[in-house]
This record gives structure tokens, sequence and C-alpha cells, in this order.
């Protein structure tokens, strides 16, 4: 009996230490995640302290409540926010590539402009001090600009000098000297840029009677390239063209459209 009751007491005592052995394995996973195996490679020999120990671990699990919950998705979240991030690098690049062909482009077209405007400047300038010589029956004037270290944002100036006269900006002209140096730069335009078509209403109305008849010799000079529309009052302006068009009432309230062709007149 005796040695049955010795025997019980150790298979009890085993019993014990097997059950207080997995409760403290299972108190190692649930309070710290790891396994007596793994508990080993944390070991620290120079610990030897037991309230020391406890502390750091109390310290150690501090640090890990106040990081947060565990996202266990995190290792999905970030491969899709990488392939998210690489495909918005790749559209930036692409963007940025793109600008940069953009300016390369407009630098391009804007001194391709430059050059284009500063020979077109260069014409119409000429043809401007040849129609307004001819137009006032000498003279001189010309184009400037007021920067030519910006040629497209640059002003004009208008530069002219009638026969017997200084030379001085359009402002300082009078009336009708402005509207037959405007007239000149008309010309000068058509001379450039000839067009099929063209409306002129009262240019020469401030013209004194010498000066609408050189507009309008000169102006019949332009009709073998482009056809045009005056709407005038001016005698030597009508005397030039090829036909003549108004409006008549004969009787009192009642109008009606007259039309002369004076090329059938003067046959």
């Amino acid at each position: 009996v005796t040695i049955e009751y010795r025997l019980l007491i150790i298979v009890s005592g085993v019993d014990k230490l097997e059950e207080n052995r997995e409760e403290r394995i299972a108190y190692m996973w649930s309070e710290y995640e790891i396994t007596p195996n793994n508990a080993v490679s944390y070991r620290k020999e120079e610990l030897t302290d037991l309230s020391q120990m406890k502390r750091q671990a109390a310290q150690i699990k501090d640090d890990i409540r106040k990081l947060g919950p565990v996202n266990v998705n995190a290792i999905e979240e970030y491969a899709d926010t990488k392939t998210r991030y690489e495909e918005l690098t790749r559209q930036l690049e692409d963007l940025e590539k793109a600008e940069r062909d953009l300016n390369k482009i407009i630098v391009d077209m804007m001194k391709k402009m430059e050059s284009r405007f500063a020979e077109q400047f260069a014409v119409i300038n000429k043809y401007f001090g040849e129609t307004f010589k001819k137009l006032f029956g000498g003279g001189r004037a010309e184009l400037r600009l007021e920067n030519a270290g910006d040629v497209l944002g640059s002003g004009i100036d208008i530069v002219a000098q009638p026969p017997g006269k200084s030379l001085q900006m359009l402002s300082l002209l009078s009336g009708g000297e402005r509207a037959l140096t405007a007239i000149a730069i008309l010309f000068a335009m058509l001379r450039l840029k000839p067009t099929p078509f063209c409306i002129l209403d009262e240019i020469e109305a401030a013209l004194d009677e010498a000066n609408v008849y050189n507009f309008a010799g000169y102006l019949r000079e332009f009709t073998q390239k482009t056809q045009f529309i005056v709407i005038t009052h001016r005698k030597p302006t009508m005397e030039e063209a090829d036909s003549l068009y108004g409006v008549a009432m004969e009787e009192k309230g009642v109008s009606r459209m007259v039309s002369v062709r004076l090329t059938d007149v003067e046959a």
C-alpha cells in the first residue's frame, strides 16, 4: 500500500508539473506570442533579476500596445499601394516628358514666329515707305519696334515725315495726314498679303481734295488683284469706280436703288 501510494503521489506530481508546463506555454503564447524554443533566442544572460525582467517585459508590452492594433492585411495593402505608386510614378514621368516636349515645341515655334515676323515686318515696312511716298507725293515713313529684343511682344511706333515737315510720331500729325498714313499702311498690308475682296467705309473722308485724287488713283492700281466695295461720298473716288450704286428718292417717301456702270457710260 505504501509503495502504491508513493507511486500515486509521483504520478500526481508529474501530472501537475505537466499541467503547469502547459499553462506556462499557453501563457507565453497568449502574452508574448512565443514558444519555449523561440524564447531561448531572446534570453539575455545579463538579466538575472526577476523583477527587472518583469519591468522590461511590461515596458515592451506597453510599447507594443502603443503601436495599435495589428493589420493582418498590411502585406496585401502594401503590395496594392506599391503597384499604385509605381503606376502613378510612370504617369508622372509621362506627363513630365510631355511637358518637356511641349516646352521644346513652344520654344521652336516662338523662334520660327520671331524669324517669320521679323522678315514680314521688314517687307511691310518697305512697302509702307513706298506707299506713303506715293500717296503723299514725297516724304518718308517707317514702322519701328519699341523693343527689338522682344519682337512678338513689342509695340510698334509709326513715324512719318510728310513733304516739307520734320519726322514725327503719328499722333503729332494732322487729322488728314493721320488718315492718309493709315491708308498707306492698309495698302502696304494688301501688297504683302493680297486679298480677293475688300470693303472700305469712308476711309478718305478726312482727306482734302488733292489727297482724295491720290488715294483714288492708287486704289485703282489694286483693282487688278482685289475687288473693292467703297462706301464714299467723295467725287474723285466715285470717278475711279467701275460701277456706282446709290439710293434715290424721286418721289417723296419713295426710295429706289440706282446703279450706273461707268464703263458703259465711258464707252
